[in-house]
């Protein structure tokens, strides 16, 4: 790598090119297959399959993991492979590319050079990467995964930060009754592409993490994602004791106390592995809740370092943090009650020379000026919006959902100013798109579409014909349909059904049908079944002979969720239909593999959450790329997209509590699929081509892909949170952290003497198109300049709130440190439309997210 690219990013000083755990000599024309091998952001892309299915088309369909064919393979087999031209030519070209994106200034590089000296970290509990390491359970795993790709992709100085999992969440298997039983395999780091951390001595890395009567040791892992570094931590070191080996088994354990131990490790031993790495941190990204903890464990770290009290800590390293939310209730987050927080983290207070009260009291649901210190648990989502100073939902619509959450620590504020924005997610184009989408998309915008995804560049997919069009989902979705029978066939073999059964599974669905895809987790808000509620209505839909239609359905319940696991089964058997058994497949063990297959063919993709229950809903972004559309519930991300040009609509718009609704919009989604989908689909022109549902194919490509990718997503974060929060975080820390120690001096000041100060008469007058405000103002001990006194004024339709700084006019004559305070108003508003308020107010402060005070006048 040139010195110009390593030069500009902070972290390339630390990224390594990692190395297998052990060594094998590759033939001549195959060396390069383990750096392939173990680079995360290749492994993770459909269009790079060929070359492992060349090697090992048997491993390659079972595992999906190029790590463990290399382990396996034999020597004449790789001798035989090394003669092959047309796998020395994928290898090659591979190789071409992964070096060219490693070596070559990404879009970070060109637009921000210099603009953060430090690193941004980026903890999340799951990262969904690969099947090669299968460390997540759904969605916000997925979305952590395409953060790192896209960073690498970008040149984002990023690094990530996780736990790897001894079993991970779990396997599915369907009983014969459709019922789901959990497998939970041993992942073996020795088979995953992980390699052990080393410290700067070369030394395998450990992390030491105290516990009540014991220290808690932890082996830690580097996996490489591109440019990006993932570091992972695992429990499983045979110093500790059986139980705290087990701490990192599971993904998500169900019992609190390890829950706890699991966020203690994800947080606070996380920060850690990036002290003893050496990597300066300028941001910290907490991918939901669970990473609270490293806000004190940086906080921590700066008092050490810098001889600083907690809250001085704290004021200077919170402008460095970021929290995304993904989740629509409040029920959802980490909570912990006072009892186990005062066994485990205790010592850890006494460490940042705090009472373990107060360390509670930053997770509790307070808001400022509350009473003494309660019993209520403390939330991990309320720790860290306490310790960031950047916040956002995944979408607009979760946005407005998180600021109801989080409005009981902002009391008195309008729910319109909690500090939550939003940041809609997007999805990394690369590992989602198929070969034929390649294929289309590299003809009509060059091979490198995915790097530069703006609206202007892919406007040359309307250029392209019909036929074009038309050809490239007809080859997406017949290699789909290849795909379920031979992962159908699989799944019925593992069973031991006879062969009959597995015959009529080599030749199960039409490659032609318009084919309906539904995968999620099955849950109860996400209504998996709706689709059931009439089944012998849908029957009737999927079995015409003219217009044949066809679903394929995946998806997994929480082991602990008896209501998910109920609509599995379902499900499973409504799938088992005699009179479906050729229309209606529900495929074992929803994983990546299986989504990338599924959102490469599907012709439509269902979504029908309980609105506003989704936060985002990645999967439905997924097929954009690849041509599919989207029948989706006006819901997290849909709530934005949608058009009647680009998909189709399910509900109003509008949040429901009767229980009622849920038949409505199953009979609305059986309508859509009558009247509009199905007779679309099969509406065929001369050329025998569906010119419709081909313009709303093209109209979806053109206009949602670029929007709800994630390069748009993470320049973003960059411009909106990453940059600005670098630049707050070291105009604070400069000279000693002056400006932190300041900061904490004009709070604790506020929060002395707020209520003393108090508001006496207002005047208002009309002048000519405008109305005059004139408001007396008590301040008792606080300095004017501390505060803003302004008019604040309700929404109008979709406008935002109105406020007006109000001018400081004078001394009120005769009154101790009383003021009066003026403005001008040309509005047709009426008058009592504008209340005044007092607010704090420092030009290097966050409010109301660092100074939730606030005092109306009525």
């Amino acid at each position: 790598m040139d010195e110009l690219t390593r030069g500009h990013n902070p972290l390339f000083k630390n990224h390594v090119q990692i190395n297998p755990t052990f060594q094998r000599t590759l033939p001549e024309g195959l060396e390069g297959l383990f750096e392939l091998a173990l680079d995360l952001r290749f492994t993770g892309s459909q269009t790079s399959d060929l070359i492992w299915e060349l090697l090992d088309p048997v491993a390659w369909e079972r595992t999906r993991n190029p790590y463990v064919i290399l382990e396996n393979i034999s020597e004449s087999r790789l001798e035989e492979a090394s003669r092959d031209e047309v796998l020395r030519s994928q290898i090659g070209q591979w190789l071409d590319k992964r070096r060219r994106s490693l070596e070559e200034p990404g879009w970070f590089q060109r637009e921000h050079s210099g603009s953060m000296p430090g690193a941004i970290a980026y903890f999340s509990m799951e990262f969904g990467l690969s099947e090669a390491l299968p460390i997540y359970s759904g969605g916000l795993g997925l979305l952590a995964g395409d953060h790192l790709k896209t960073a690498s992709d970008l040149g984002i100085p990023l690094v990530g930060v996780g736990l790897l999992y001894q079993q991970g969440y779990f396997r599915q298997i369907l009983s014969k009754e459709g019922a789901q039983i959990e497998a939970f395999p041993y992942n073996d780091p020795t088979t995953m592409p992980v390699v052990p951390a080393r410290d700067s001595d070369g030394r395998r890395l450990r992390i030491e993490l105290s516990l009540p009567g014991r220290t808690l040791f932890l082996r830690v892992w580097q996996a490489c994602v591109g440019r990006v570094d993932l570091y992972l931590l695992d429990s499983n070191d045979p110093l500790n004791s059986p139980w705290d080996r087990a701490i990192t088994a599971n993904l998500y354990s169900p019992q609190k106390e390890r829950r706890l131990i699991q966020d203690l490790v994800l947080g606070i031993g996380g920060w850690q592995v990036l002290e003893e790495l050496g990597i300066d941190v300028d941001v910290c990204h907490m991918n939901e809740g669970h990473a609270a903890f490293v806000v004190l464990a940086r906080a921590r770290s700066f008092m050490k370092k810098n001889g600083t009290s907690f809250p001085v800590a704290l004021w200077a390293t919170r402008a460095g943090n970021v929290f995304t939310t993904h989740t629509p209730v409040a029920a959802g987050f980490d909570s912990f009650d006072h009892s186990l927080m005062e066994q485990y983290v205790e010592r850890f207070a006494d460490s940042l020379k705090i009472s373990i009260e107060d360390l509670h009291r930053l997770g509790q649901s307070l808001g400022f000026g509350d009473g003494e210190f309660q019993h209520a648990p403390l939330i991990m989502a309320n720790l860290a919006i306490r310790g960031s100073c950047f916040v956002n939902g995944v979408s607009r619509l979760h946005g407005r959902v998180s600021r109801s959450i989080f409005q009981s620590l902002y009391p008195r504020w309008p729910e319109e100013e909690v500090p939550v924005g939003h940041i809609t997610n997007g999805v990394h184009i690369p590992t989602w798109d198929c070969e034929p989408a390649f294929c289309l998309w590299s003809k009509a915008c060059g091979e490198d579409y995915w790097k530069d995804p703006s609206m202007d560049r892919l406007e040359s997919i309307l250029k392209l014909s019909d036929s074009e069009l038309w050809n490239f989902r007809n080859e997406s979705r017949r290699s789909l349909i290849e795909y379920v029978r031979r992962r159908l066939v699989c799944q019925l073999k593992e069973h031991n059904e006879p062969q009959e059964m597995i015959d009529w599974a080599k030749k199960i669905l039409d490659p032609k049908a318009l084919t309906i895809g539904f995968a999620r987790r099955f849950a109860a808000y996400k209504r998996p079944t709706l689709m059931l509620h009439d089944p012998e209505r849908l029957s009737r839909i999927l079995a015409s002979p003219k217009t044949p239609v066809q679903i394929i359905v995946t998806g997994k319940a929480h082991p602990e969720d008896r209501e998910g696991k109920r609509m599995v089964q379902e499900m499973a058997r409504f799938a088992s239909r005699p009179e479906l058994n050729c229309q209606v497949v529900f495929l074992e063990d929803y994983d990546i593999a299986l989504a990338q297959k599924l959102e490469s063919g599907i012709d439509v993709w269902i979504n029908n959450p309980r609105r506003p229950m989704e936060a985002c809903g990645t999967s439905g972004m997924k097929v954009l790329v690849n041509g599919g559309l989207n029948l989706s519930e006006l819901d997290g991300w849909w709530d934005e997209a949608y058009t009647p040009e680009v998909g189709w609509a399910l509900g109003d718009g509008q949040e429901h509590d009767d229980p009622g609704w849920d038949a409505f919009e199953a009979e609305q989604m059986y309508g859509l699929l009558e009247n509009e989908i199905i007779p679309e689909f099969y509406d065929r022109d001369l050329k025998g081509l569906p010119a419709r549902w081909i313009s709303r194919v093209r109209s979806s490509m053109t206009r949602l892909t670029p929007e709800f990718s994630s390069f748009r997503m993470m320049k973003e974060y960059v411009e909106k949170a990453y940059i600005p929060a670098s630049e707050a975080y070291h105009r604070r820390i400069k000279n000693g952290a002056r400006l932190a120690s300041e900061l904490v001096s004009w709070h604790e000041k506020l929060d002395r003497n707020w209520s003393r100060m108090s508001f006496g008469g207002m005047q208002v007058e009309r002048d000519e198109n405008c109305w005059k405000f004139q408001v007396h103002v008590h301040m008792g001990e606080i300095d004017p300049e501390m505060v803003r006194v302004e008019l604040y004024a309700n929404p109008l339709g979709d406008e935002g709130p109105t406020r007006v700084a109000m001018i400081n006019a004078g001394v009120m004559p005769g009154a101790a440190n009383s003021y009066i305070f003026t403005a001008r108003v040309c509005s047709e508003r009426p008058s009592d439309h504008y209340t005044p308020r007092i607010v704090p107010y420092h030009p290097e402060a966050f409010v109301p997210i660092e100074d939730a005070h606030i005092l109306w006048l009525k």
